[in-house]
């Protein structure tokens, strides 16, 4: 699997430490960066993180800007200027910084989510919160695209 996938929450030790979940530190080192590049989400109280493949897709977001546009700078500011990479231990933890832990809110347990290509780590009652908010806006695009659940024969692989 190359992917991060699943949510998990996992305490803070008295050190600042977390433990990334396992099935993340695989796709990590099959994406072969190491340790974590970590950023603050652009509209959410949460950061996102991965390895070589987040960090190119950061790359070909800028690309779409012309090099010293407003934007460009707005975007590569928080996306690369605010980034931090974090190193991981030998037991798979790393430590939160203060920067990382003050834009996030986080405490004594934070809150894993799997995004494919990357993941997030947010304070699990924020996330909670935004889960629901996620699936209230799903069931509201579902019912504007019109999505019935149902497919048509020749995309249930019946015979026409």
């Amino acid at each position: 699997m190359d992917e991060f996938v699943s949510t998990y929450t996992n305490k803070v030790d008295a050190k600042g430490r977390v433990s990334i979940p396992a099935q993340y530190r695989a796709v990590l080192a099959v994406d072969g960066f190491d340790g974590i590049y970590c950023c603050p989400t652009l509209d959410r109280q949460a950061v996102d993180v991965g390895g070589n493949r987040f960090r190119e897709a950061i790359r070909a977001s800028l690309a779409n800007f012309e090099p010293f546009s407003e934007d460009h700078e707005f975007l590569s500011t928080t996306l690369i200027g605010e980034s931090e990479i974090l190193k991981l231990d030998s037991e798979g933890r790393v430590v939160l910084t203060e920067t990382i832990k003050d834009y996030a809110g986080l405490g004594d347990r934070v809150t894993f989510v799997g995004q494919g290509y990357k993941f997030q780590i947010w304070e699990p009652e924020r996330f909670v919160q935004y889960r629901e908010e996620a699936k209230n806006r799903l069931r509201d695009l579902r019912r504007t695209l019109g999505g019935s659940g149902r497919r048509g024969p020749t995309e249930a692989g019946r015979a026409e």
